[in-house]
Formats: structure tokens, sequence, C-alpha cells
């Protein structure tokens, strides 16, 4: 197939950086959503379950927040540097997630039942929430969702 060229490829993204203006959003939602999260789960669970409800939900957080800073980065230099590490930077995280969470059990006693609840209810609480939000018009920043 011939390639058209008056038609541009896109080698780099231009523009404000959409992963950290969502992750903003995200950080803004977090300040509701972890605290219901970590106060439930200290009443059904205790103060161990308060204590791993925050790590929990504060190993979410980070997580979003790296992501974005990665993607943001990627996409100013490169598409293929971005799918990049979309990709690998998923596989990476976890594995730092992983890492972390098996490093803060070696050193304190953690409810894990609560840290699981925690870091999936806030993970899905966290992006419905920007889904719904950007979805209904609800985010100014983003000129495409108007």
């Amino acid at each position: 197939m011939e390639q058209n060229p008056n038609q541009a490829v896109a080698t780099r993204l231009t523009g404000p950086p959409v992963e950290l203006i969502l992750t903003k959003h995200l950080l803004r939602r977090a300040w509701w959503i972890a605290p219901l999260i970590v106060g439930t789960l200290g009443v059904f669970r205790g103060s161990d379950g308060a204590v791993a409800a925050a790590i929990g939900a504060a190993a979410v957080i980070a997580n979003f927040w790296l992501s974005a800073v990665l993607l943001a980065f990627a996409a100013k230099i490169s598409l293929a540097l971005y799918h990049a590490a979309a990709l690998f930077g998923f596989f990476i995280r976890l594995g730092m997630l992983t890492v972390v969470i098996l490093g803060i059990g070696q050193v304190m006693e953690l409810d894990r039942v609560a840290l699981a609840i925690s870091a999936v209810v806030c993970h899905l609480a966290l992006l419905a929430w920007e889904a719904w939000a950007v979805a209904h018009g609800r985010e100014r920043e983003l000129d495409w969702a108007n």
C-alpha cells in the first residue's frame, strides 16, 4: 500500500499531557474514596484492617501516578516508546507493587484481606468515577471530552 505524501503520520504526541490531566482528576477523587474505604474496612476489620486498607489505597494511587508520569514522558518522545511504556510499564509497575507489598508484609503484619479489598475497590471506584465524569462532559480540561 502506497502512502499519500500529503498525509501526516504522527510520530509523537503533542498537546497537553492527557494522562497527567486524568491522573490529577483521579488524585482529587482519591481524597473522597480512600478515607471511605479505610474507614469502612476499619469498622469491619479493626485497626489492622484500616492500616492495610490505607496501604492498599496508597499503592493504587501511586500506581496511577507513576503510570501517568511514565506515559506522558514517553508520549513526548515517540509513539513507539509510548506503546512500549504502556505495555512493559504495566508489568514493571505490577512487579514493583508486588515487591513493595511483600516487603511491607515482612516488616509488619498486614491484614491481607483488607489490603486486597481496598486495592480492588479503590482501583475500580476511581476508574468508574473518572469514566463517568468524562462520559458526561464533567472534565472541561479535556477538549475531546466536551
